[in-house]
């Protein structure tokens, strides 16, 4: 089943276009937006939020704690 997710764009009055995923995770934030950026023009800068440095798959605080303790 195919992954939804959401994108806003906020155009300032310079018309240069703020994008940001929502609720997005992991690379899947850049690979959803990278035919749209082509689209649109150059990207002057990339900012990458706190989710795009977090896995796919998130292990819950318990296991976490864990493997810390195996090392």
């Amino acid at each position: 089943m195919a992954e939804y997710q959401k994108i806003e764009y906020r155009i300032g009055a310079d018309g240069k276009i703020i994008e940001t995923v929502l609720d997005g995770s992991g690379t899947s934030c850049i690979s959803t937006t990278t035919d749209i950026e082509q689209a649109l023009g150059t990207v002057e800068s990339q900012e990458l939020l706190p989710q795009y440095y977090e896995t796919e798959e998130t292990l819950p605080l318990n296991q976490t704690e864990s493997l810390e303790a195996t090392d």
